[in-house]
């Protein structure tokens, strides 16, 4: 017999164990889901409420000692007392309260999704337009760019706590995505390490700006790759002094040139194209660098390359290039992002798989994540915030290759990384099935 092939029973037969479906509204009965499995004769009683006289029920789905249906007459349950059915109704009634909350919670985690995904497609869209123009109007694309920066600074000092938003796939080609994640990220982290309002603006210009300088490289140089001749890598480190050239011409501000100018350098001189160190550059460079090679190993430029997890990014470079960064720096972008990345997929301590959407940049160590459930679609998944559920922990961080295809299919891990940001604590937890 396949997996969901179900069968019509008359609701006497009814035991738990059984998986169920119910054929009504939603709002006609009292329970969370319309599919489950039978945990409890009040249950079975709540059905029998309903007036309906068989019930379709799934045995693959259902306990092994109640899948093969056993006939019983009279009805187990062919009334219920005046008591008995108040009983019922509180319940039902509190159950649709909870239903309630359900449905207004994953309509304002989709529309804070929405929102973050409208703000980041607007972004990449002035960076494909100041791309576009910035030979032909330096000054007209600079000061449309200053505005972007100014509004998200603005609102990130303003809202208090925020958290790193997971986005959709597909929310743009890499050379508009990439300035973008940077962006974010480096204002998140400047903010988190209290920078003021005038640095986190000349900060966020220097991050969306930072790689104008590769518009004037060839196509097959404008993402590194380690099979680069010398001719090659020369040509590709350019993009730094062609970039402080536009934005000379942007007529932008000195800290910003600096940052620009300095975005590959590494505390230990091992960075270019000066190769200066730590005591040489300003937090925003040490900032930028970071955050750009983060976003390079989520998001390998060249085709073919292979990408990390979120979580694998920041283990290796803690692990293998925590000398090139400053150690303040990593520290801070370790505490903001936690271990668990946005991006991130992982396995719970109860061994259901989970991604994670977001993580409160304050309290990074209980992220938010979308769980595998089979039992509910994805489009009616809750968000979980591990910081409201202590019970549920995370044991291991995986590849999603290595998860089976169900939660594969369910979770839908992305194969690039795009981050926004929004209000810490919008998104609400799963009530609690009847």
């Amino acid at each position: 017999m396949q997996e969901n092939q179900s069968e019509l029973i008359d609701v006497s037969q009814l035991r738990i164990g059984m998986f169920v479906e119910l054929d009504i509204e939603w709002m006609a009965h009292p329970f969370l889901k319309g599919n489950f499995k039978i945990s409890s004769e009040k249950q079975i009683e709540a059905i029998c409420s309903l007036g309906l006289e068989q019930i379709r029920y799934v045995p693959a789905r259902s306990a092994p000692a109640v899948a093969k249906v056993i006939e019983v007459t009279p009805s187990k349950y062919p009334t219920l007392s005046a008591e008995d059915l108040l009983a019922l109704e509180a319940s039902r009634a509190e159950t649709l309260r909870l239903r309630k909350l359900r449905v207004e919670a994953i309509a304002a985690q989709q529309r804070s999704l929405l929102a973050c995904e409208r703000r980041f497609a607007d972004a990449v869209r002035l960076y494909r337009y100041a791309a576009e123009q910035v030979v032909a109007q330096p000054k007209a694309v600079a000061e449309k760019c200053h505005g972007l920066i100014d509004n998200v600074v603005s609102e990130m000092l303003c809202n208090g706590d925020t958290a790193i938003r997971l986005l959709s796939e597909g929310m743009g080609d890499r050379n508009a995505m990439h300035p973008v994640n940077v962006t974010i990220l480096s204002l998140l982290l400047g903010k988190a390490m209290g920078l003021p309002q005038k640095d986190m603006v000349d900060l966020g210009m220097a991050a969306f700006l930072h790689d104008i300088g590769k518009l004037e490289l060839p196509e097959r140089v404008r993402f590194f790759d380690e099979s680069f001749s010398t001719v090659e890598y020369k040509l590709y480190q350019e993009h730094v002094a062609e970039g402080v050239q536009l934005a000379r011409r942007m007529e932008l501000s000195p800290a910003v040139l600096l940052a620009i100018a300095q975005h590959h350098e590494m505390v230990d001189g091992s960075g270019f194209p000066s190769h200066c160190k730590g005591e040489s550059q300003p937090l925003s460079s040490k900032i930028m660098a970071l955050v750009n090679r983060y976003d390079d190993l989520c998001n390998p430029g060249r085709l073919g390359s292979v990408a990390m997890t979120p979580h694998e990014a920041l283990s290796f470079i803690f692990a293998q290039l925590k000398n090139r960064y400053d150690s303040m720096v990593l520290s801070a972008f370790i505490r903001m992002m936690g271990v668990y990345p946005p991006g991130s997929v992982i396995q719970l301590v109860d061994g259901r798989y989970a991604m994670v959407v977001s993580v409160n940049s304050s309290r990074p160590l209980k992220p938010r994540v979308l769980v595998h459930d089979p039992e509910i679609s994805r489009q009616e998944a809750l968000i979980v915030d591990l910081e409201q559920a202590p019970e549920i922990g995370i044991r291991r961080s995986l590849k999603p290759a290595n998860l089976p295809s169900e939660a594969l299919d369910y979770l839908m891990p992305r194969q690039r990384i795009c981050y926004f940001f929004e209000q810490a604590g919008v998104l609400a937890n799963s009530p609690q099935p009847i």
